[in-house]
């Protein structure tokens, strides 16, 4: 399916457009997640990733199609094979996802929700303090444009 087809992508619902290809959702404004984005596509040589940022059209609609408030992005969400991640899980299905040594970090996926979901909220909910905040989001150059997903950015 060629999803740089914009109105092809409105048409789609987040089941098809998330089984269509692997995505990852982030807060362009966190300088934490921009990081997180960074990290991935650094990585992801074979570009199996395509992204959108939590403030774009995109990522408003995954927000709001999964019941996440659209103006506090406390998670990033990641899409492989179907299955939208949030969360810890999030961050250990885009790491499994990873060629190289990077998938032994998904193993934190295996770790009791009592622990990981504590954790995973202490951070989001203290990233802009820790990590800063960019005035704008993240708007991608000519390089990365490629990357996203119509309406993403």
């Amino acid at each position: 399916m060629d999803l740089s087809d914009e109105p092809l992508m409105q048409n789609l619902t987040l089941a098809e457009l998330a089984a269509s290809q692997d995505i990852i959702v982030f807060d362009g404004n966190c300088v934490l997640c921009s990081g997180f984005f960074q990290f991935m596509v650094a990585r992801d040589k074979s570009q199996r990733f395509k992204f959108a940022t939590a403030q774009s059209p995109l990522g408003q609609r995954f927000y709001r199609d999964l019941g996440l408030p659209t103006n506090d992005f406390e998670t990033n969400l990641v899409t492989v094979n179907g299955v939208v991640h949030q969360r810890l899980d999030a961050f250990s299905a885009a790491m499994k996802a990873l060629p190289g040594i990077w998938p032994i970090l998904s193993v934190c996926r295996f770790l009791p929700g009592w622990v990981k979901d504590p954790l995973y909220n202490a951070i989001a909910r203290n990233r802009y303090k820790v990590f800063g905040r960019s005035r704008t989001c993240l708007i991608p150059d000519l390089a990365l444009k490629s990357r996203f997903l119509p309406e993403g950015y």
